[in-house]
């Protein structure tokens, strides 16, 4: 009986289940956009912010030391300068949180004359191609790194020996254009090298009064065969909150608890920790603006997900209720022959909550396909990328279609408990 009775009202009242449904797919769809774009955007931001380089720095354990304990800044001259050994550098791409490593840059940086003027001469890796002990490969280097530069020119690589990039300054000064050759003799050794201008960049820093080179051309130049100063990592990372700060201050500090959720989390932290593990000779420093920028641009990004996903769900379960509260009102002579003839009020309020729950779960239902779309046009609109549908959001769908059915038929039920079949059979 009750099977019929469900199977009549599906039929009979079509236009304002269909409406019902209509509801549920536009507030489901939305929030299921904005989750899945939720839960993808930490990695969004991280990569749009990957774009304004390094979040971590990683010097000569000696060096880093002795910086700190005089307050030496790592330009300032007179400091013993110490090296890491470039063949240590694959290690990077070997820790637990590999796949997070983005990028990573050596540099080596040593003085020159160019018209017996003093230049610096800067050599890194521009695109760089490794293979990894474990296996993998990787393509890494400054020109990614540093992409907000404006370059002029064919893109520098590492086996160009003869080419050299020019900082905007020294282009201006010198009035070097692209193909022009340059002989500059170092300060350490005395030997000159004849350089063709490859590219004249733009950064907005110091670096416009430098030349760049391929690092063994300054290794070179320098007399530090297979030597670096440092090297910039741009990773993708997790914002910190306590935990990760406690560990930043001591590890050891941490129970055997904290420790494995810091250690396998994504902390800019975390990831220096395990870099120093696999290179003790080297201090990893984090570089910390752009660390809490990621965190806070992240925090807030997801809260304005989360208030949209909130205000769509609310507003569903306004427009249910008063679909919901018609269709009861619309219906009370057919409730009222019910409780007349035997009907409880929980009997119907079952009717009335089974039809609307199947009629919502199949609006969820193409809400959750359309919200899919929706999410991919966000990702493919501000981020320029796809985002992955995260089926954690399957569940929550679930949830958020019984919830907002249930809480928008409760005026509704409300109303039906309160009718009276003397009232209703005879008009009143």
């Amino acid at each position: 009986m009750f099977r019929r009775m469900l199977c009549s009202v599906l039929v009979h009242q079509k236009k304002k289940l269909f409406l019902i449904a209509l509801t549920v797919a536009l507030g489901v769809s939305l929030a299921t956009a904005m989750l899945n774009v939720m839960f993808d955007v930490g990695d969004k931001v991280n990569q749009e912010l990957k774009a304004y380089g390094a979040n971590l720095n990683i010097v000569p354990r000696g060096s880093s030391v002795i910086s700190e304990m005089y307050q030496l800044d790592n330009n300032d001259k007179g400091q013993a300068v110490q090296y890491i050994k470039q063949d240590e550098l694959v290690k990077i791409k070997m820790i637990f949180w590999a796949y997070n490593i983005v990028d990573f840059a050596p540099f080596l940086t040593t003085q020159a004359t160019f018209h017996d003027n003093p230049i610096t001469v800067v050599g890194t890796w521009f695109n760089k191609h490794l293979n990894i002990p474990t296996g993998d490969q990787v393509d890494t280097g400054m020109l990614a790194m540093k992409s907000w530069w404006t370059i002029d020119g064919k893109p520098m690589t590492d086996d160009n020996l003869q080419g050299v990039m020019v900082g905007e300054t020294v282009a201006k000064q010198w009035n070097l254009k692209l193909g022009d050759t340059i002989d500059i003799i170092s300060m350490q050794n005395n030997k000159k090298l004849t350089l063709t201008v490859n590219n004249i960049f733009h950064s907005g820093g110091v670096e416009d009064a430098q030349i760049y080179v391929s690092l063994p051309v300054a290794q070179d130049l320098a007399n530090k065969k297979g030597l670096v100063e440092r090297v910039e990592v741009s990773a993708l990372t997790t914002p910190e909150n306590e935990l990760a700060r406690k560990a930043a201050q001591d590890p050891n500090s941490l129970s055997r608890t904290e420790w494995d959720t810091w250690y396998c989390t994504a902390y800019i932290s975390s990831i220096a920790y395990q870099l120093e593990e696999l290179m003790p000779d080297v201090r990893v420093k984090a570089i910390m603006q752009v660390a809490e920028s990621e965190g806070a641009i992240l925090q807030k990004t997801q809260l304005l997900m989360l208030l949209l996903t909130i205000l769509s769900l609310i507003c569903s379960a306004l427009a249910i209720s008063n679909l919901v509260t018609a269709n009861v009102i619309e219906r009370s002579t057919e409730i009222g022959l019910l409780k007349a003839l035997g009907a409880t009020n929980t009997a119907v309020a079952m009717l009335i909550l089974t039809e609307i729950l199947i009629i919502a779960l199949l609006g969820g239902f193409f809400g959750y396909f359309i919200g899919l779309g929706f999410a991919q046009i966000i990702g493919h609109t501000v981020f320029g990328s796809f985002v992955q549908p995260k089926m954690i959001i399957v569940p929550l769908v679930l949830i958020m279609v019984s919830l907002i059915t249930l809480l928008g038929s409760l005026p509704a039920l409300r109303i039906m408990m309160f009718l009276r079949p003397t009232d209703v059979l005879h008009g009143r």
